[in-house]
């Protein structure tokens, strides 16, 4: 049986060691779009390293990139990676992140859920510095062909868009170049990248990155709705419902509610097909 829950579940966590600076960060925020303009105050918290402050969304790249995934390698779990999926991300954080860091990842298989046609793995990664914990990143992986196997289907609820206008909606067009630059803070897959490997996956051309749209967004939510303020997110969650090409432009709906504010992401150029779905950032 390619694979063990119970195996999965009752795996030792895997250690281990995280480091980042100013320029992990600028490169990061950069992959997402910040800098324009250029000079602009608000975008200089994101670019410059005298006034820098850091996205919660970097915990999904945070030393090692996407070493989360090594998680697949987990006993118990023998998946085939041309069938994996990144299906949703959620992280929870326990206090802003620093420009500057040194920390320890504790990562482990969370929870094995059997969706029948497919399986989905829920990796969860615990970071903490010597102050203490620093965030909780949990990526639900959705692997095909591998359910079946008399799991638990685990949770499947769809959160709908309120049933109102929402209180902003901003476009962020996504350049040409962005996922190339994306990619180096730590996803290379080729797929972001390679126009002959996408097709092979049934693309037209290259894909951005589910994270990039993750982090694009976390930052219209911020500097528009949280007053620019990092340190005020506490929870950020989404499933990834859809694909995005460089080159298109984001649609991004937010609505506010009593501590969260609930989001909204589509395609632009494509009748505003589905990009992030289920996606709520929880804030002070």
């Amino acid at each position: 049986m390619p694979i063990d829950a119970a195996k999965a579940l009752a795996a030792d966590p895997r250690e281990s060691e995280l480091s980042w600076d100013h320029k992990d960060i600028q490169l990061y925020h950069l992959g997402l779009g910040a800098g324009i303009p250029a000079n602009d105050p608000d975008e200089l918290r994101y670019t410059l390293e005298s006034k820098l402050h850091v996205l919660p969304s970097f915990a999904t790249v945070a030393g090692a990139g996407m070493a989360m995934l090594g998680g697949l390698g987990a006993p118990g779990i023998q998946v085939n990676l041309a069938a994996v999926l990144h299906g949703g991300h959620t992280i929870t954080l326990h206090r802003p992140i620093p420009v500057k860091g040194e920390a320890r990842s504790s990562s482990k298989v969370a929870a094995v859920y059997d969706k029948g046609k497919a399986a989905v793995i829920v990796l969860r990664s615990e970071v903490a510095d010597a102050d203490g914990p620093l965030w909780t990143s949990d990526a639900s992986i959705f692997v095909r062909g591998e359910g079946g196997f008399g799991g638990d289907r685990g949770p499947s609820e769809r959160l709908e868009p309120p049933a109102r206008e929402p209180e902003r909606t901003v476009e962020r067009t996504i350049r040409e170049e962005q996922a190339l630059l994306y990619r180096l803070s730590g996803d290379w897959n080729p797929l972001h990248a390679d126009p002959e490997f996408a097709k092979m996956a049934g693309f037209d051309k290259p894909i951005l990155h589910g994270l990039c749209s993750y982090g694009m967004t976390l930052k219209a939510v911020v500097d528009t709705l949280l007053d620019g303020d990092v340190s005020r997110v506490r929870s950020y969650r989404t499933r990834f419902a859809g694909i995005v090409f460089p080159g298109e432009t984001l649609r991004i709906r937010m609505w506010r509610e009593p501590g969260r504010i609930q989001v909204a992401v589509t395609a632009v150029d494509r009748d505003d097909a589905p990009v992030l779905a289920d996606t709520v950032v929880e804030h002070a």
